[in-house]
């Protein structure tokens, strides 16, 4: 089988209103999408990015696709520091932060006889343990103030076996287990805290960090015969940061349509 993908949805103004900061937000992958998609929903954004040149040429392309510009912030998210800027300059440039996309990631291709402590390590820094640093900084802020939603970006590898991404699944899983226990902390607060677990979703990047062909026996798996589009992985986020998903905390959503 295979379909085209859906056309970009209408915003209805999902997250009017709100504050939303997005991490790892450059380029072309989901975390841009998710900036757009949140910005089209009405909310007020801040994106982060390790890349400072490429974070304002998305700063410069949201505003051309919406007619909003977001504020920016550089961060390295294994960096405490900079973690710890990025919390003061979202409150400072927001005023508060109803909503954090935690999407900081880092793949990559080894097996493990082969991996290096060089290789593991980073992917856990950045997926993990980024994903904890960014969390920490601004979980008091919205405990405070008694409300906020946050949406971790997992991966279906976290549950699926697949050769070569032993550290990027584990780091994964990780963020599963993470999202679901810092959910029991916040909970009381009225804090909200899910996750998506994107199966494939096509953009630019990722085929030059996929070894040749991997992407073509991956997207034949899929139901509908073609990888996501970063928008539909957008869009799911968009619900577990909105009050549609006001019951829902310490969740993982697949957003995958694999047969396995």
């Amino acid at each position: 089988m295979s379909r085209t993908a859906p056309p970009l949805p209408e915003g209805h103004n999902l997250l009017r209103d709100k504050t939303v900061v997005v991490t790892a937000a450059a380029g072309t992958g989901i975390g841009y999408a998710a900036a757009k998609r949140c910005t089209e929903e009405g909310a007020r954004l801040l994106i982060s990015d390790f890349h400072e040149r490429r974070l304002g040429e998305a700063a410069d392309r949201l505003e051309q696709e919406t007619g909003q510009r977001p504020a920016t912030c550089p961060c390295d998210v294994t960096q405490e520091d900079q973690v710890r800027a990025l919390a003061a300059a979202a409150v400072q440039e927001l005023d508060h932060v109803d909503v954090l996309v935690n999407n900081a990631g880092l793949g990559g291709y080894a097996r493990v006889v082969d991996m290096t402590d060089e290789q593991w390590h980073p992917v856990l820094d950045v997926t993990l343990t980024g994903t904890m640093r960014v969390t920490r900084a601004l979980l008091p802020h919205m405990l405070e103030r008694g409300q906020g939603a946050i949406v971790n970006n997992a991966s279906v590898l976290a549950w699926r076996a697949q050769e070569g991404q032993a550290h990027y699944a584990a780091a994964k899983a990780g963020v599963m287990a993470f999202t679901r226990c810092v959910a029991m902390e916040a909970a009381e607060a009225g804090v909200r805290v899910n996750a998506v677990a994107p199966s494939i979703a096509m953009h630019e990047f990722l085929s030059k960090v996929t070894p040749d062909g991997l992407l073509e026996e991956l997207t034949a798996r899929e139901a509908f015969g073609r990888a996501a589009e970063t928008f539909e992985v957008a869009n799911v986020i968009v619900f577990l940061a909105s009050e549609l998903s006001s019951y829902m905390t310490g969740e993982v959503v697949a957003v995958s349509s694999q047969r396995a």
